[in-house]
């Protein structure tokens, strides 16, 4: 799971095997286009079909702080990982519900109804 958010670029990568979703207090979070694709919304900003500036650029920004992006990001590589190939053993709701802090949880709810995860 760590493989799929990187805070900094990855240098022997693939430059479109990774998107780049920004805050709006300035930070950047790289993460790979197949965990972007999770979001309905980031899903079609990158489209390869559309014109779209985000596609063009592979750069997604959302209009939230860092925190909530961040959890979004984390969420959307742990829903990822555990709908992948592959027999997971059960998962634990708990592990992940537990590193939500209560003071974001309203915005984490607001952006994830926005970019459709």
């Amino acid at each position: 799971m760590s493989n799929d958010v990187q805070m900094n670029d990855a240098g022997a990568e693939k430059r479109d095997d990774w998107v780049k979703i920004t805050s709006s207090d300035g930070y950047s979070f790289l993460v790979k286009r197949s965990v972007a694709a999770i979001s309905g919304t980031l899903k079609n900003m990158l489209s390869e079909d559309s014109s779209f500036r985000e596609a063009i650029a592979n750069t997604c920004p959302i209009s939230e702080r860092a925190a909530v992006v961040e959890k979004v990001c984390e969420y959307m590589s742990f829903k990822a990982y555990y709908e992948g190939p592959g027999s997971k053993e059960g998962v634990d709701v708990n592990e992940f519900t537990e590193r939500i802090p209560p003071e974001v949880a309203l915005e984490l709810l607001l952006a994830a109804d926005y970019l459709e995860v």
